[in-house]
Order: structure tokens, then C-alpha cells, then sequence
């Protein structure tokens, strides 16, 4: 007799769950299979885009595709960021696009590329305000004369050739409707850029970070990061409006905007980091992320590029704080290991090497000569005539011939605009990562040359006999 209400209870329990459970679930789904919105459903699924699923696989290969090859790019005496960009290259139409074109499409689906865009256009953003706020301005102190004289003529030396190559191209490679102002004005800014971040990650890694030379190569690197950002704002800008009225109050509101952060931004943040108690100040460093996406935000509006708003509020944000400590660890951490992998694939998914022809290899080749010529040697003739020895003032050409992602950045705004063709892309590409390979190499053999203690290379005969 015991047995018998759990028993009932059990009975009565199922009873209640199957008749307000799962008749009203079977009864729901008779009348929704009823209706005749198949179609609409497949439409409402393109529309949203690719799956969650699609995204974080799309995110997975290429982080970690990113880090293998860049890894392996360490391995052989590269800096990790040379085996990241090629890691995106390869996989994109030019290897596995071309050689597995059904795996490409289920690893890399098309529908998940914007998305991959809008991350990666994110970690550009972090990019450059880190690249800025980075920036040591004290190594100027003593070395005006010489940063100034170097950094601009590797501007302008290779500028010339990229303008003076762009009046046989452009009738060979300009899309159709970009001016040739535009056009050259392109060309000739692909050509000038030097790397800044990967030019000090290469001098720690081959350890001429604290040498005379790389020192040097530093100071003349942030005068041609600035005056080279500066340059590129103004030929957005130039491309962009519509008139010279346009070109005009672009650049008359860019200046406006540089001197309100110079004048007004600046000393604000300084006296907050300087006058708020260090715990208020941690707490209140996630907002220094909503200062740069307004930035970037107000640059964009402008018709300069969001970068560049990023790229100078990073300029003056004060450092050695609480803040700046923040935001390189945390900002930092997750562009480096997330955001810029994506862009590196979205680059390389653009980067479509089927697309040149033989005449464009040719053409490759004399534009890698330019770039080579025109900032190696400028950088070197530059640097001996202010009174560096040929050792150091070779090495400083070569490092200033660096290249790597901050050149990345700039040939896709040129795709971005419409200004660079799909296959002009891919060489300029090509000619950014075979002239950021030979720094390392052509630096550490110019060094030894110069009697330094180079990372990785033996000493030489005489001083392994002294020893």
C-alpha cells in the first residue's frame, strides 16, 4: 500500500507533462510546417549573413595559420609579423583559393569576408594609435639635424620614382576613371613608407636596438612615420573631395582637428594622469578606448581615414601611466594576437598573384628596384652625408627600406578608394614583403662589417683568435 500514491503521482505528473508539453510542441510545429515561408526563411538566412559557425571557423584558421607561419618565419630568421602576412597570402586566391578552391570556400566562405573586414579595419585602428603612443619622441633629442635630413629624403627620393613610374603605369594599370593626380600621388606614397613596428621588433630581434645605427635608423623612422601619415591624409584627401573647394576644407578641418588634440586634448589628459589618484585612473582607463574610436570616428567624417585620427590622438596621449600601461597590455594584447592576423588574411585574400601577367612580373621587378633604390639608397647616401660611416649609414638604409604591415595599410585604402587596380595591389604587396625580408639579413651583415655584436651571427676569425 505504500507504493501506491508514488506510483499515482509518477502517473499523474506524466499525464500533466504530455498534455501541456508536448501536445501544444506537436500541435505549434503541425501549424508552423503548415505555412508556405520556406523561401522567406532561406532569404532571412542570406540576409543575416554567415553563421556564427562560418565566422568562428573563418577566425580560427586564420589566427592560427597566422601564428604557424609566423613562427616559422622566426625559425629562419624573420620577424614573426613577415610569416603572419604571408600566412594570409597563402590563404588566399593565389594558393589555397588556387589549389583548393572547394576547401577555401568552406574554411574562408565569402559571406563571412565583410565581417572579417570590420574586425580586422578595428585592430588598424588600435594599430596606429599603439604605433603612436609608442612612439619615442625623446630619441629626436641631439638628432634633429640627421632625422630630419634622413627620414625626409627617404620620403621624398622614392616619392620621385614612384611619381616618375606611375607617368608609364598609369596607362597600363589605373582603373578606369581614377585621374592620374590620384593615381601617382598613390604610387608614389606605396613607395615611401617605412614600417615602424616592424622595424623595432626586427632591431630587438637581431639586437641592434641599442647600437648607433639602430638608434639612428629609430629616430629617423619616427619623423618619416609622421611626416608619411601626414602625407597619406593629405592624398586621401586629394582623392576624395570632389572639388578644391573639398580639398580645402579637408585639410583646413584636419589641422584644425591635430590642433585641438595638440592644444586642448593634450594638456587635459596630462593634468588627469598627473592629478587623479593612480586607482581612479585604472578604473577609469577602458574609456581611453571610446577617446580613440571617436578619433577615428572624427578623421573618417572628415574624409582622412579613421587611422589617422587614431594615429594622432595616440601622439599625444601621455605616457609612462597607469593608462598607457593598460592600454598596451590589454588594447595591445588583443590587437596583436587577434585583430591584425585578420587583416593580414583579408590583405591576402585580396592578394590574387594569377592576376599578374608576364609583362606585369616585369613590371613587378622594376617597381621592387625603385622602392629598393629610392629608400635603401636615399636613406644610405643621406645618412653618409650627415656623418655616419658606409657600415651604418648602409644599415640605416636597409632598415629604413622596411616595409611590412604599416604599407599593407596603405595600398588597401588605395584598393578601398579605387585608385590601385586589383593587379597593381599584388605587386606593390610583393615588392612591401620582399623589401621588409632583406632588412634583417642586409642589416646584421652590415653590422658585422662594422665590428657589432650581431644576435645569431658567430664572431669573426680575428676576434674568435683574440678570445
Amino acid at each position: 500500500m505504500a507504493d501506491v500514491k508514488p506510483r499515482r503521482g509518477l502517473g499523474r505528473t506524466l499525464g500533466v507533462y504530455i498534455g501541456l508539453v508536448v501536445v501544444p510542441v506537436v500541435v505549434a510545429i503541425v501549424l508552423l510546417g503548415g505555412g508556405d515561408d520556406g523561401d522567406n526563411v532561406a532569404k532571412a538566412k542570406a540576409a543575416a549573413g554567415p553563421s556564427l559557425v562560418q565566422l568562428l571557423l573563418a577566425i580560427t584558421v586564420v589566427v592560427g595559420a597566422c601564428k604557424i607561419v609566423g613562427w616559422l618565419g622566426q625559425r629562419v630568421g624573420q620577424p614573426a609579423v613577415m610569416g603572419e602576412i604571408v600566412a594570409g597570402i597563402v590563404l588566399g586566391p593565389s594558393v589555397l583559393g588556387a589549389l583548393w578552391p572547394q576547401g577555401a570556400a568552406v574554411l574562408l566562405p565569402k559571406a563571412a569576408i565583410p565581417q572579417l573586414n570590420v574586425v580586422a579595419q578595428l585592430g588598424v585602428i588600435f594599430f596606429v594609435f599603439l604605433a603612436g603612443l609608442e612612439l619615442n619622441t625623446r630619441l629626436l633629442r641631439g638628432r634633429g639635424r640627421l632625422a630630419v635630413v634622413v627620414s625626409h629624403v627617404s620620403i621624398a627620393f622614392p616619392f620621385l620614382l614612384g611619381v616618375g613610374l606611375a607617368v608609364f603605369a598609369y596607362s597600363r594599370f589605373a582603373p578606369e576613371g581614377v585621374g592620374f593626380l590620384a593615381f601617382a600621388l598613390f604610387f608614389g606614397v606605396s613607395l615611401s613608407i617605412t614600417a615602424l613596428p616592424v622595424l623595432v621588433r626586427i632591431l630587438h630581434e637581431i639586437g641592434l636596438f641599442r647600437t648607433e645605427a639602430g638608434v639612428v635608423a629609430l629616430t629617423c623612422a619616427v619623423v618619416d612615420d609622421v611626416t608619411a601619415w601626414s602625407l597619406l591624409a593629405l592624398v586621401v584627401a586629394l582623392t576624395t573631395a570632389s572639388s578644391l573647394f573639398g580639398v580645402v576644407l579637408t585639410v583646413a578641418l584636419t589641422v584644425a582637428f591635430v590642433a585641438f588634440l595638440g592644444l586642448v586634448v593634450r594638456p587635459l589628459l596630462r593634468r588627469l594622469v598627473t592629478r587623479v589618484p593612480v586607482a581612479r585612473l585604472q578604473k577609469a582607463a577602458p574609456l581611453s578606448v571610446v577617446g580613440v574610436l571617436l578619433c577615428a570616428l572624427a578623421t573618417e567624417w572628415i574624409g582622412v581615414h579613421a587611422m589617422f585620427g587614431a594615429f594622432v590622438f595616440g601622439l599625444v596621449f601621455p605616457r609612462d601611466n597607469v593608462i598607457a600601461t593598460w592600454l598596451l597590455d590589454k588594447v595591445g594584447g588583443l590587437t596583436t594576437a587577434l585583430m591584425l592576423p585578420l587583416f593580414f588574411a583579408y590583405s591576402g585574400l585580396r592578394t590574387n598573384i594569377t592576376l599578374i601577367s608576364a609583362e606585369g612580373w616585369v613590371w613587378c621587378a622594376v617597381i621592387l628596384v625603385a622602392a629598393v633604390v629610392g629608400k635603401l639608397g636615399g636613406s644610405a647616401l643621406s645618412a653618409r652625408a650627415v656623418g655616419e660611416n658606409w657600415n651604418r649609414a648602409l644599415q640605416v638604409g636597409v632598415l629604413m627600406n622596411c616595409r611590412g604591415l604599416t604599407e599593407l595599410v596603405v595600398l588597401n585604402i588605395g584598393l578601398d578608394l579605387g585608385v590601385l587596380s586589383p593587379m597593381l595591389f599584388t605587386m606593390l604587396v610583393i615588392m612591401a614583403l620582399v623589401s621588409t625580408a632583406m632588412a634583417g639579413p642586409m642589416a646584421t651583415w652590415f653590422a658585422r662589417r662594422d665590428g657589432q655584436n650581431v644576435v645569431g651571427l658567430p664572431p669573426r676569425t680575428s676576434e674568435r683568435a683574440a678570445a
